[in-house]
């Protein structure tokens, strides 16, 4: 044991009427919704990369936290992972995840920080065996590294296309080594700052085979998990090809592999791509392309994406509905892609970070699952389209505008608007959550 997390106790479920503040209020594991315990449906993941990795810095000043595992070797990757592994044990938590440049110093070549890599996997799969948290996903970090500037799968550099595919590869064998349920790419430099330098073609043909290569690795090596893409619209480039739900379906079906690859949805990405989180999943949903989310929010007086602990019931409300109106999560999961304010400097913040997160993600649930179980939201909706249950009405979609036109003349159709009673539905919502 380490002295990091010294006197904080394992957080248990106490109730909404305790005052503890190191307890859940809403989060019981066992209890249970829709058929289900509440664990089952929320399959929680910590983010190594934020939790452990991140100093404290943002666009405008550096670090900021002090941790004993900063720095280089393989000793405090040892010591970050003891860390690490202990508060997946205060918080219960059922999963986590990361990418390679979280977990393992930077080597001086590839092959060595592919031997780091391997060492400290090996080390995840011992504390594995002493503690219930599994990996829900791995993942590359392609785009810190100054090689990294242009893009990764993307870069007009051959070779840099070629240490991308081994850093992939290497993750990959990790994340299933680790019996890792999903594995996510996210481009975080896969787009472009400006066209002048850009051939656009070129960069989507590269990342659409450098994707056919993953599948087909997967499928080599017998991995069982998803692949899930990451959609991001900007930040940190200028336009990113994977900007949202929609467009990754047609970068999916262009190349395809819509039925190989699924996505991983995070609440700030759908932000700074003018949506909101409900829609990308409900869009992910229709598509069938619904695989996990990062759970966060953005600050919406800021530009950028601040990664910040969810706090909002009737916000994070409608992510659970439409995940449960798609059946839930299969191999996916709710994954605290957050990270505290670069003045919450103790150790008592990163944990009460996620329980509080924790808190309101199960409330949410809780409001979502009642409202889905109570049923009249979704008979009012069945009821705004019950016209195209009708025979004739679905005839009419296997002809054409001619002999559409026919039948208004012939029946004298003369519509007129229905409400679409919003009000109504946002008052029934409101009673719920």
């Amino acid at each position: 044991m380490t002295d990091f997390f010294k006197d904080i106790p394992h957080i248990r479920y106490e109730g909404p009427d305790s005052d503890t503040e190191f307890a859940f209020h809403h989060y019981n594991p066992d209890e249970m919704v829709m058929g289900k315990r509440m664990e089952d449906h929320l399959r929680f993941a910590v983010a190594y990369w934020h939790s452990f990795a991140w100093p404290g810095g943002d666009p405008f000043g550096g670090q900021t936290f002090e941790r004993p595992w900063f720095g280089d070797g393989m000793d405090l990757a040892r010591l970050k992972a003891d860390v690490a592994f202990e508060m997946f044990d205060i918080l219960g938590a059922p999963f986590f995840c990361f990418h390679d440049a979280d977990v393992r110093p930077e080597g001086a070549t590839f092959a060595e920080s592919l031997r780091n890599l391997e060492e400290i996997v090996d080390y995840f799969a011992e504390k594995m065996e002493t503690h219930r948290t599994r990996l829900l996903w791995g993942t590359a970090n392609l785009f810190s590294h100054r090689r990294f500037m242009s893009g990764a799968a993307t870069n007009p550099d051959p070779e840099v296309f070629a240490y991308s595919a081994a850093t992939v590869k290497s993750c990959m064998d990790a994340t299933h080594r680790l019996g890792g349920q999903n594995y996510v790419l996210w481009g975080g430099r896969e787009g472009y700052e400006t066209l002048l330098n850009t051939d656009l073609k070129r960069e989507v043909e590269q990342a659409g085979r450098f994707l056919q290569m993953v599948v087909e690795y997967k499928h080599k090596i017998g991995f069982k998990g998803a692949i899930l893409i990451e959609p991001k619209p900007q930040e940190p480039s200028k336009h990113q090809y994977d900007y949202d739900v929609a467009t990754v379906y047609g970068f999916l079906k262009r190349f395809g592999l819509e039925d190989e690859v699924k996505v991983n949805i995070e609440q700030g990405h759908a932000i700074l791509a003018g949506h909101s989180f409900e829609h990308e999943i409900a869009l992910a949903a229709s598509l069938d392309l619904f695989g996990s989310i990062d759970m966060n929010r953005n600050d919406y007086q800021s530009g950028w994406d601040t990664d910040q602990f969810p706090d909002s019931v009737p916000e994070t409300a409608r992510a659970y509905y439409e995940i449960l109106r798609t059946g839930g999560f299969t191999t996916g999961g709710t994954n605290f892609d957050a990270k505290l304010r670069r003045q919450s400097l103790d150790p008592e913040d990163l944990i009460l970070a996620h329980v509080g997160a924790m808190d309101v993600c199960a409330r949410s649930l809780k409001a979502a699952a009642a409202l889905l179980e109570d049923g009249a939201l979704e008979r009012a909706r069945e009821a705004r389209y019950s016209g195209w249950d009708r025979a004739d009405s679905k005839a009419m979609l296997e002809n054409g505008l001619a002999e559409i036109s026919d039948l208004v003349l012939s029946k004298g159709i003369d519509p007129k608007p229905q409400s679409g009673r919003q009000e109504r539905l946002e008052n029934l919502w409101s009673r719920f959550v």
